[in-house]
C-alpha cells in the first residue's frame, strides 16, 4: 500500500534522524517508491545526500587520529574515542568485489578493520603486530559495513583492539588486533 508524499515526506524524514548513515536505496525499498522519489523529497525537504550526512557527523567528532592520516583510514569515520571506541562506514563498490561473483574480496573487510584499529590509538606511532581475524559471511557490492572498534586493553607498549563489522545488523567480521605503540 502507497502512501501520500503528504504522509511519506515526515515518516521519510523521522527516520533519516534515527539513521543519518542511511541510502536513498534503502529508503526508496522503506516506502515503496523509486530512488529518484526519494531524492525528490529530500531536496524538498532540504536533507542533504547520505555523503554529505556522514561528513557532517564526522566533524562532531571530539578526537583526531594521530598515528596516520584521516585519508589513509579505509571507509569514512564517523566516530572516534582515541584509545577507547571509534566507527567507520565503507560502501562495498564494484572496485572492492570480484568480477564474476560481485562477492567482496577479504582484505577490502580487513584493510577498514585494520585501519581503524590504528586510528584509535592516541600515539604518533601505532602498528600492527597481529591479528586474529574471522569472517561471517559473504558481503555483497552494494552493502554498506560498518566497522566498530574498541579498545580492550592497553599495555606499556601494546594495545588490544577488537573490531566487528556489520552488515545492517548481522556480523560480518570479527578480529582481535594487536597493536605495537610508543612506550606512554
Amino acid at each position: 500500500m502507497r502512501i501520500s508524499k503528504k504522509q511519506r515526506q515526515p515518516l521519510l524524514k523521522a527516520k533519516i534522524e534515527e539513521n543519518p548513515f542511511i541510502t536513498d536505496e534503502a529508503l526508496a525499498e522503506t516506502f515503496q517508491v523509486s530512488v529518484q522519489t526519494v531524492r525528490l523529497d529530500r531536496l524538498e525537504l532540504n536533507i542533504p545526500e547520505v555523503r554529505e550526512r556522514i561528513k557532517n557527523v564526522a566533524q562532531q567528532q571530539y578526537d583526531t587520529v594521530k598515528a596516520l592520516t584521516i585519508d589513509e583510514v579505509i571507509g569514512e569515520v564517523i566516530d572516534l574515542e582515541l584509545d577507547k571506541q571509534a566507527i567507520s562506514i565503507l560502501d562495498i563498490r564494484d572496485e572492492h568485489v570480484f568480477s564474476r561473483t560481485g562477492i567482496a574480496r577479504g582484505h577490502h573487510l580487513f584493510a577498514q578493520a585494520n585501519s581503524l584499529a590504528v586510528a584509535i590509538i592516541n600515539d604518533e606511532l601505532a602498528l600492527t603486530v597481529n591479528a586474529n581475524v574471522s569472517f561471517k559471511r559473504r558481503v555483497k557490492v552494494g552493502e554498506r559495513v560498518v566497522a566498530k572498534a574498541q579498545v580492550k586493553e592497553i599495555g606499556q607498549v601494546r594495545t588490544t583492539v577488537e573490531v566487528n563489522s556489520y552488515v545492517e545488523k548481522e556480523q560480518v567480521f570479527h578480529g582481535e588486533f594487536y597493536m605495537f605503540r610508543q612506550e606512554q
